[in-house]
């Protein structure tokens, strides 16, 4: 419901003094129902109040997150594999990564 749509107190009711307080205290309250209807508490509230919902957003970012990070990792790992065996023509560092290349076929077979 758009509190900002619901009709003013009727602040002619009020004394003198207080009719401003209470115009003031209206102003308040629709900033407040504005912002909450800006943030949205209505779907928020109702995400954490139903459990199936809530389990199934939960599993779906679930799974999102997992392959991420694995074809995140796979990414990262194959540019680093490919930097790496530029470098095998190098003196020093290419023997050692000969080396280690030696050992992860043995290891593959």
């Amino acid at each position: 419901m758009n509190m900002s749509k619901i009709s003013p107190y009727r602040v002619d009711e009020h004394p003198f003094e207080l009719r401003h307080e209470v115009k003031r205290l209206n102003r308040r309250l629709d900033q407040i129902a504005d912002s909450l209807e800006k943030a949205e508490i209505k779907d928020i509230l109702e995400n954490y109040t139903n459990p199936k919902k809530r389990i199934i957003t939960n599993f779906t970012s679930g799974i999102a997150r997992g392959l991420g990070l694995s074809i995140g990792t796979f990414v990262i790992l194959g540019v680093l594999g490919y930097i790496l065996s530029l470098f095998v023509k190098m003196p020093v560092i290419g023997e050692y990564i000969a080396n280690l290349l030696h050992y992860i076929n043995q290891y593959k077979r």
